[in-house]
Order: structure tokens, then sequence, then C-alpha cells
């Protein structure tokens, strides 16, 4: 059976209608407002900490991918206004079994590295790689910023799922078990976790799924590596280099570099910390007064640490105005989830994300494994 692409998965959603368009801030405001109070307790909105300011501050609950999709697994509603990327969704359907109606407001909210790993893509290379490697010579792990036919793809072949906090306890276990990591889709992170266990740059080899031969290397590698780190990444902490440090190591020479995991190697290790978004804000959180902060991830994530941590610090953007925002989660415009609401209150469900069964069954494995080993 062909695969689908999830490029295209959603493409069916519909579109924003044309007399939402045009609504400015005042208006949406107050239509979302009365919305929210008709539909009452039944309907739950999660914002992601990407989300611009507008999305963030109407959100009932905000957060990291999985802490949201947990937040939807518990809450006892009828609906959950995810304002986050299409995975997230996906994740929140896998965790609620289906029985919410998870909604994603814009179709276009798609996340491109989740994109890079296809499961076309991915199935070839496991064909490749198990030509030269014993299935069980290899397990693949796999970065919670996935779609659901990966997660449950890792389900089926005894893998785990993991999340930027939890990589370095998943890798462990994989490891502790003598076999390969197959680690999609991100390879800053795997890179960066692989090192932080000890290893080192002959330990792993990069699998580009574009490559026409065997991921552009050789079977004698794939033998000779411990990690197999397939080639995708995120778009907005690739950027981030050793000339941002140096810049504001020269501006700034007792304030501190903190950065997302999923930034190249060479940042990370120039940085003073690296961690998820949580452990980003705890650290500016539990940072004495008097600190600059500079902070290497999306910039919406820094714009809402800037507006609400005390003036007594000093939180920074580590490449200054040539930071990204996240394109993808740009598109939950706040006319989008003024659309969505109204028509919940007229009963109608726009754009449900919906896992098919067994890939929900399979990606639960996945989930519940990682759980299982640690945070």
């Amino acid at each position: 059976m062909a695969e689908t692409l999830n490029l295209f998965r959603y493409a069916h959603f519909a579109q924003l209608p044309e007399p939402y368009r045009d609504l400015g801030p005042g208006e949406r405001a107050e239509r979302i407002e009365r919305a929210r109070d008709c539909l009452g307790d039944s309907t739950l909105i999660l914002g992601h900490n990407y989300q611009h300011e507008e999305i963030y501050e109407l959100a009932d609950f905000t957060g990291d991918s999985f802490s949201l999709s947990k937040r939807a697994r518990d809450a006892e509603v009828e609906n959950i206004v995810f304002c986050g990327v299409t995975f997230m969704a996906e994740t929140a359907d896998i965790l609620t079994g289906g029985e919410r109606n998870v909604i994603i407001p814009s179709r276009e909210a798609a996340c491109p590295m989740a994109g890079m790993a296809e499961m076309v893509q991915v199935r070839q290379a496991w064909d490749d790689l198990t030509q030269v490697l014993d299935p069980d010579e290899i397990v693949p792990v796999t970065y919670m910023n996935s779609y659901a036919d990966l997660k449950a793809f890792t389900g089926r072949m005894d893998g785990a799922i993991c999340t930027s906090s939890s990589a370095d306890e998943i890798f462990e276990w994989a490891l502790d078990s003598g076999r390969k990591i197959l680690f999609m889709p991100d390879k800053h992170l795997g890179h960066n976790t692989a090192y932080d266990l000890g290893f080192r740059d002959e330990d792993w080899v990069k699998w580009n799924p574009w490559h026409p031969e065997f991921g552009g290397t050789s079977r004698e590698a794939v033998e000779d590596a411990r990690f197999i780190l397939w080639d995708g990444m995120c778009q907005v902490h690739d950027r981030f280099s050793l000339e941002h440090v140096a810049g504001m190591r020269e501006r700034y020479p007792d304030g501190e570099i903190i950065v997302h995991p999923e930034c190249p190697r060479e940042v990370v290790d120039a940085a003073d910390f690296a961690g998820s978004t949580g452990q980003i804000i705890d650290f500016v959180h539990e940072a004495e007064d008097d600190t600059t902060i500079a902070i290497g991830t999306e910039k919406h994530l820094i714009e809402h640490l800037q507006r609400n941590t005390p003036e007594a610090k000093q939180v920074i953007q580590l490449c200054g105005d040539a930071c990204l925002d996240c394109n993808a989660m740009r598109q939950i415009d706040p006319n989008y989830v003024t659309w969505v609401l109204e028509e919940l209150v007229k009963g109608n469900v726009i754009n449900r994300v919906r896992v098919d069964e067994e890939d929900r069954e399979w990606s639960r494995v996945a989930l519940d494994r990682m759980l299982e080993i640690g945070s």
C-alpha cells in the first residue's frame, strides 16, 4: 500500500472563510470571549510556548508539546483547540484515545522537521539498513516532533519516543539492550545526546533520506556506528552559530548563554546550558537578579520570558533581531481560533485531527515505553 505523505494528509481541511480574514484585534477578542462563554467547560484551548502573544495569552494552558498533550489527556472536556502544529494535535488524539474533538485551527501548521521523516523514506531506510544489520541489532528512537505514523512504526519495531528532556534516558535504555540507535528526525538532538553520554563523532553516521544510495553513507560505516542520525533539523535552531555565541560573549562577558539541544553541536558546546523549553524557562526563573541571559531558541518563547521575568534580570535573544519565529506556529492566527470556536458554538467541529486506529495503538506503545523508562 502506498504511503500517505503527511505533507498532504490534512490538505482536505477547511481554509479560513473570507468573512474571518479581515477581523481586527478588538472585534475578534470580543467574539472569542462570547464563543468561550457559550462553550463553557466543554472546550479547552492549549497554546504552545512558541505561539505569539495573542494566542499565548488566550490559552487555558501553555507549555511544550508533550505537556500540552498530557493536559489534553487529563481534561474532562469535549473539545480541545490545539494551538500548536499538527504532530502535537496528533499526539493529543493518541493520548485521549480518539475520545475528544482535537482541533487544529489551520491546516498550514505543519512542522517542517516532522516532515523531514516521511514514512516512505523511513521504510526505505529500514529496508536498506536491515540488508546490512539484523533487525534485532537496531532500534528506532524517535523524537516527539514526528508524525503519528512514524511514532507507530517506532512502537512496532520495539522502539521508544523521546522528548528533548528525556533523550538521554531513552538513549541509555536502547544502548543497554546492545542495539544500535536509529534516531529520527533531528540530527542535532541526536548528536548532542550521544555526545553528552560520552560518545564522539566516530560513533555516529548521518543518514540522508534524499540521497539515492544507502543514505549517503557506507555499509562499513553503519556496521561500525553506534548511532545512525537522520539528516533532519529544526530550521529555527539550526541557524544558531558560534558567531552568535562569540558576539554575545563580547557584549556581555558575565552573561549566561542557554540554548535548545536542537541547536548544532558546536553551539551547544559553547553555551553555558542546553535544555528543553521547560528547562529554559526554569533556568530563567531560578537565575539570580542582575543576570543577563541570552537564549538561543524560538523568538516567541524569549518574548514571553521577557514579559514575565522581573526587570532585575535581562533576557535577550542570542542572535538579536536575526532570531526567527516558527513559521508553522505562525499559521495559528487568532482569526482561525475565532472561526473554529464560533463553529463549535454552532455544533460544527472544524479540522478535527484523527489518527488511524492502528497507528494510535502502536504510537501509544512507543509513548508508554518512554514514560516507563524515564520522564
